[in-house]
């Protein structure tokens, strides 16, 4: 590939189908980076004592594809060398032991690409309108993420 044509892309991907770690890594690759930093969050058996039998999420697919790119806009901004950036999140079932985000990020060196990956999940987290249910044995529960900037305005939403 023609390094002129190696140009930064962002790659997001909302779906809910079962995420490739190998295919959001090879979107970022680039002959002119020697690194590609990547976050992969999976479901976990348990919570709080619990047993976890599946996660569910969902989102508002437009206003989250959206902030997404904004992240990726930031990131842009903090860490101007980061080449590619792949955030792919699923929605639906997320079975335990499966991935539900990956981000992939290239640079020419370690640093910026891990600490654009850990801005990135710490933002999603923050700003991206997914909401995560946790299934266990016997009751549910929608999990508020306390990094959230709405879940942090003093404000109750009626149920």
């Amino acid at each position: 590939m023609d390094e002129s044509e190696d140009v930064p892309k962002d790659f997001i991907k909302l779906k809910s189908e079962k995420l490739s770690v190998d295919e959001v890594s090879e979107l970022v690759i680039s002959p002119c980076c020697g690194a590609v930093s990547l976050f992969i969050g999976t479901t976990r058996n348990n919570f709080e004592g619990k047993k976890v039998i599946h996660l569910e999420y969902e989102a508002y697919m437009s206003m989250a594809e959206t902030e997404i790119r904004k992240i990726c806009r930031d990131v842009r901004q903090k860490w101007p060398s980061v080449k590619h950036i792949a955030v792919h999140h699923r929605l639906g079932v997320v079975p335990v032991t499966e991935a539900s985000v990956i981000i992939a990020v290239s640079s020419p060196h370690r640093a910026e690409s891990l600490e654009a990956v850990m801005y990135c999940i710490n933002t999603l987290k923050a700003s991206v309108p997914i909401w995560k249910k946790e299934i266990y044995e016997d009751e549910y529960s929608w999990k508020e993420n306390k990094e959230c900037f709405w879940a942090n305005s003093g404000k109750k939403l009626n149920s």
